[in-house]
């Protein structure tokens, strides 16, 4: 090969690079931004609910190539009759060979950074701008929606990002066959997901005017039923599918008053904001509505705001939505849509900058936010004197940094008696009513005998006597 050969070869090789240098910094920087928060908030002994335990739970059932059964939830409560989410399944090589809860809150930031340069890819080719692209990646990634899921620990609609990035893409570039193979898995990740397949391939249909979207769209339908109608009432222990009340439309029609409240409308707002109101323009939007449905006419106000997991699925959807409606402002009859579609990403992108200081990443930018924390003494206190492999009863307190080495149940439920059990008075959620550490025990397990172990700041250990 000759030097000029060489040369055009490196020269050839080097543009084919080129377009994937944004899309991976953008994974990188997403990815590392979500596990320095994650390691923040776990050194700060943050435990945000018994979520991150009961899937550390799972992965390690798995690992040992058996059923699902977390004691978290119950004993013998098989989670697959929880949620229906066999996807999970796909995590346990990486857990196995790193088999602590802290794994799975990195493949989580891993998701949402992959899923970010996803969409960087996309946005650049679909604006003909690799600096658009970029900084609208940069905005999905650090998206309020993404933000607060790594605020409230691991959940598997992790693994829905990518899948959803991949499938609301490859439709705003019209590669409709694409969109249908990324969307199609969305079903074994959550139960409720199967809706928004069904929607996916209504769109698919309307846009592309083939069956392919139908089909796409009886496979969501089907296997939604599947899972709410045969598989969840058969594994939980109560023969019924245990969100199916969750969205309840009589209580939302009784309940007028409701119907606006101030979370739902702020996360209308802030879907408004995202997308520069291409909301209105797009018929990606429709994806949305599934799991909008199912949080807005809930009795359970927890689901109506923007915070915790549950707003994470609409991410991609409505940075597809932002994407789709440029272009179909840009070419819309009206001269002021032609002239808005010019400044959809600059409205998109200052949108995203001003609600960053008022996000979870900018906690751990606070003065003294990595100062060790006394609590964090005190639950290593805790722990050394719990035995090994002890079966330990606690609240939410410091639940998921014993999940790790011990059989952990959660205190709420009615469980065996465990070897030990802990209690946190500052964090845990246990009531104050129910007195120290052995009242506990008591009232809990009447007849068994326990003793005080040590109490170390707000926690409390006890343990069986014998």
């Amino acid at each position: 090969m000759t030097t000029t050969t060489k040369a055009q070869a490196i020269a050839t090789g080097t543009r084919r690079f080129l377009p994937w240098i944004a899309p991976l910094a953008v994974t990188a920087f997403v990815s590392a931004a979500y596990i320095w928060y994650s390691a923040w908030q776990w050194n700060q002994i943050a435990v945000k609910s018994w979520d991150l335990s009961i899937f550390t739970q799972l992965l390690q059932q798995y690992s040992q190539w058996q059923e699902p059964i977390v004691s978290v939830k119950g004993d013998g409560f098989n989670l697959l009759g929880d949620h229906f989410h066999p996807l999970l399944a796909m995590l346990t090589p990486v857990f196995a060979i790193f088999p602590h809860a802290f794994t799975l809150l990195v493949i989580q930031a891993l998701c949402f950074g992959v899923a970010a340069g996803m969409f960087t890819a996309v946005a650049t080719r679909v604006l003909h701008s690799r600096i658009s692209g970029t900084l609208l990646g940069l905005a999905f990634g650090l998206s309020w929606g993404l933000q607060y899921a790594v605020e409230a620990q691991f959940h598997e609609i992790a693994l829905a990002v990518p899948l959803l990035t991949g499938a609301t893409g490859a439709i705003v570039e019209k590669r409709y066959r694409a969109a249908v193979l990324w969307a199609a898995p969305l079903v074994f990740v959550k139960e409720d997901l199967g809706l928004t397949v069904l929607m996916i391939g209504l769109v698919i249909a309307y846009l592309e005017r083939t069956i392919r979207g139908l089909w796409l769209a009886l496979w969501g339908v089907a296997w939604f039923a599947i899972a709410i109608f045969v598989v969840l009432p058969l594994l939980n222990p109560d023969g019924a599918w245990a969100y199916g009340s969750n969205a309840s439309p009589g209580g939302f029609l009784a309940n007028p008053d409701t119907w606006f409240a101030d979370p739902k409308t702020h996360t209308v707002l802030l879907l408004l904001a995202t997308t520069a109101g291409f909301l209105l323009r797009s018929p990606l939007t429709v994806i949305m509505f599934p799991t909008l449905a199912w949080r807005f006419l809930s009795t359970n106000e927890g689901y109506w705001g923007p915070d915790w997991h549950y707003s994470t699925v609409l991410m991609p959807i409505a940075f597809a939505v932002l994407l789709d409606g440029i272009q179909r402002a840009a070419t819309s009859d009206r001269p002021l849509l032609r002239r808005y579609a010019k400044h959809g990403v600059a409205v998109a992108v200052t949108v995203a900058v001003m609600l960053l200081p008022q996000l979870p990443l900018a906690d751990p930018l606070k003065p003294g936010a990595w100062e060790r924390p006394q609590r964090a003494d005190d639950a290593a206190a805790i722990i050394a004197n719990i035995p090994a492999g002890a079966s330990v009863e606690t609240d939410i307190g410091i639940m998921s940094y014993l999940v790790d080495d011990h059989e952990v149940f959660w205190l709420g439920n009615k469980n065996p008696a465990p070897d030990c059990l802990v209690i946190d008075r500052a964090r845990g959620g246990t009531p104050d009513e129910w007195g120290d550490v052995v009242a506990v025990a008591k009232h809990l397990h009447p007849g068994v005998e326990y003793t005080h172990v040590t109490t170390s700041g707000d926690m409390e250990l006890a343990c069986r006597l014998g």
